[in-house]
């Protein structure tokens, strides 16, 4: 019979296995744009390290989780930046070891003809959290202050409306008790040239790709003044921004999510003791077979 020791070594190993997994998709490219990417992050965090403070900052998201379920809270993050910042990135580690039913991503298509006629923010109210959740936007109502604006999807006008209403819309979710983050992932034009042609190279991400992404190349000093603008008309006291520097995305998802645990005055709660039933056995029961076409076919 295997050992508890040994149970929670293969479990543990099992864990670091499923966060290699994670890693490796940065690491399917050609070896001439690796080589190029490497050259440019000479001083990027040691692996071991990464992993191991990831790992403590996950465990401390439980805690967080745990707490905003127990006392009903409710939290909505918010993650803004430029195509290839690394908000996914940093969405994906927040998440990879919490529960989804506490815990969900929010990921909003283009607005279909019928949410073009509604309210600005009326297809974000549904996805607001209730009690004991937390909710993460991968973008953002702020869309309006970013790509609808340099794309020309919205008019200086619904811009300016959106302006004069987003600090409101805000002020009035933090009166009704949600707590508001928001962070911009900012990273220079350089590497966003740099990731933009690891997603080319790269057959499991092109799809990241789309051709808004590549008009925010040609774009980027209308991004730049549209960013500089939103942020300096839209940082209020209830729900200032928090800028991540995103070009180490390793630095980037550590430094995130542990400014992120700093804001909110989480503490460990109750937790009823768990144990495990003695398994009922009749003598009369016979374990079905069950026909073999039922089964996955074993290829690995």
């Amino acid at each position: 019979m295997e050992k508890p020791k040994d149970w929670l070594e293969a479990e543990l190993a099992d864990n670091l296995d499923e966060d290699y997994e994670i890693e490796l998709e940065d690491a399917i490219l050609s070896q001439e744009i690796a080589k190029i990417y490497r050259e440019n992050h000479p001083d990027t965090i040691d692996r071991k390290v990464y992993f191991q403070s990831l790992l403590r900052l996950q465990s401390e998201l439980i805690k967080l989780q745990d707490w905003v379920q127990y006392h009903g809270k409710k939290v909505v993050v918010l993650f803004e930046g430029r195509d290839s910042a690394g908000k996914g990135g940093v969405i994906k580690r927040l998440t990879q070891r919490l529960n989804p039913r506490v815990v969900r991503t929010v990921a909003l298509p283009a607005p279909s003809d019928r949410e073009k006629t509604q309210w600005y923010f009326q297809r974000y109210v549904p996805h607001l959290p209730a009690g004991g959740e937390i909710v993460l936007f991968d973008r953002s109502w702020y869309n309006r202050a970013g790509v609808e604006r340099v794309m020309g999807f919205a008019s200086e006008d619904q811009v300016e409306e959106f302006f004069r209403d987003v600090v409101e819309f805000e002020r009035m979710l933090v009166r009704s008790g949600i707590i508001v983050i928001k962070y911009w992932f900012s990273i220079t034009d350089e590497e966003q040239q740099m990731r933009f042609l690891m997603r080319i190279h790269d057959p499991l991400k092109q799809w990241k790709l789309s051709p808004m992404d590549l008009q925010s190349r040609v774009r980027w000093e209308q991004y730049t003044k549209a960013k500089e603008e939103m942020l300096e008309r839209t940082n209020i006291d209830e729900a200032p921004w928090y800028i991540v520097e995103g070009n180490d995305k390793k630095r980037a998802r550590l430094n995130c999510i542990d400014h992120l645990l700093s804001l909110i005055p989480y503490e460990d709660v109750p937790h009823e003791q768990v144990s495990l039933p003695d398994r009922v056995f009749n003598p009369d029961y016979e374990r079905a077979v069950l026909p073999p076409e039922l089964y996955v076919p074993q290829k690995y």
